[in-house]
């Protein structure tokens, strides 16, 4: 047997145990990240934005929601025991908590917030466009305790400021970086959204992140989400994309923190070459998130329709929701797709990504075994 025979025999047998892994995870579903999208407002406005800001108006539930949301949370999941011998042995934990937007910032009771999770014990972190980040902001958040930050970088100076549309931001954004380096932040992590147009730069965009100092950089494609989809002519094709996937391996192999994100059943060639997992939807199984105007989803990334949006924190509770509902997530998306009928592959992807899940035609838009 060659290595690459040894290697892809590894592959699969690691993978038929995730599956059956998942299939028990469906059943019994772990609540290890919740997500809270404190606006959709935002300083800038970004040409990919999955989520419109600035375009689409939402309401804003009061911050004493999420508060009191937080007490409940800690009250109902810090002692859940995880029931099957699939999961014996897991110490229950509170899930990790990720505050976004919009830019997160913006939400003047942000502070109120965190500080209230810190003290019950949640581990959190956030995602920022980085720019409102001064070095008091920075000290404030070492403070309330978080841990993990996503800081996105989308190239030079000139691509960064015209794909997010605002003004220096790249010298901003660069400048939050440095900010909370300075405060000792161990998981400072840079983000960057590939396009046709930047994917010449990733060597540039490396060097760049290497001289912020930050502790790790992760690389996913532009999603056919959003904003994006009025700007195809951003998207990576296939053979693009496998580009960026032998970059983000060869700088691996090279012993740099580069990743790949979560999104997308890769193919034997590239899972757990370009991450340090293999793929697995997190969506209603470990996932869920509370929307700006207190609707109840799973990944923000996913469209927003009646059929997932599972329940509005102002009517239902969380708790029995996260328990009782999710159905749509919680069922293999393959099952809907006849495109995914004899696949070799749809044990391991059952579909692949919710985010990037067409509900209209039920297939998938990013599908690493179809041709282009």
């Amino acid at each position: 047997m060659t290595e690459k025979e040894l290697i892809e025999k590894t592959k699969t047998e690691q993978l038929t145990e995730l599956s059956k892994y998942r299939a028990q995870l469906r059943k019994e579903p772990w609540l290890r990240f919740l997500f809270f999208e404190l606006t959709l407002r935002c300083n800038e406005n970004c040409i990919h934005c999955g989520s419109r800001c600035g375009e689409v108006p939402s309401d804003e539930i009061p911050a004493q929601v999420f508060i009191d949301l937080l007490d409940k949370i800690a009250n109902d999941f810090k002692e859940k025991r995880l029931k099957t011998p699939e999961f014996s042995g897991i110490k229950p934990r509170l899930p990790m908590l990720n505050i976004t937007g919009g830019e997160p910032l913006l939400r003047k009771e942000f502070f109120d917030i965190v500080s209230h999770a810190h003290k019950l014990g949640f581990p959190w972190g956030m995602t920022s466009n980085g720019t409102l980040i001064t070095k008091e902001v920075a000290r404030k958040l070492k403070e309330a305790g978080m841990g993990t930050i996503a800081i996105s970088l989308d190239g030079t100076k000139e691509y960064h400021d015209a794909f997010r549309r605002s003004k220096n931001a790249f010298e901003r954004t660069a400048e939050g970086i440095r900010n909370l380096m300075e405060q000792g932040f161990q998981e400072v992590q840079v983000t960057t959204v590939v396009t046709k147009q930047n994917l010449p730069q990733l060597e540039e965009i490396f060097k760049t992140v290497c001289n912020l100092e930050a502790d790790s950089w992760r690389l996913l494609a532009i999603e056919p989400i959003g904003r994006a989809l009025e700007n195809q002519n951003m998207a990576l094709s296939l053979d693009e994309h496998r580009q960026m996937l032998r970059y983000i391996r060869d700088k691996r192999e090279e012993g740099y923190p580069v990743t790949y994100g979560c999104c997308h059943y890769l193919g034997l060639d590239f899972e757990h070459e370009v991450r340090d997992w293999y793929f697995l939807c997190n969506a209603g199984v470990y996932t869920a998130s509370i929307m700006a105007n207190g609707d109840i989803g799973a990944c923000l990334d996913i469209e927003r329709r009646p059929e997932t949006i599972q329940g509005n924190v102002l009517k239902n509770d969380f708790t029995d929701v996260w328990n009782n509902r999710f159905e749509i997530f919680r069922t293999p998306l393959s099952t809907r797709c006849a495109e995914c009928g004899g696949c070799p592959d749809e044990p391991f992807c059952e579909g692949g990504s919710a985010h990037s899940w067409d509900y209209d035609n039920n297939r998938q838009m990013v599908c690493f075994r179809r041709k282009e």
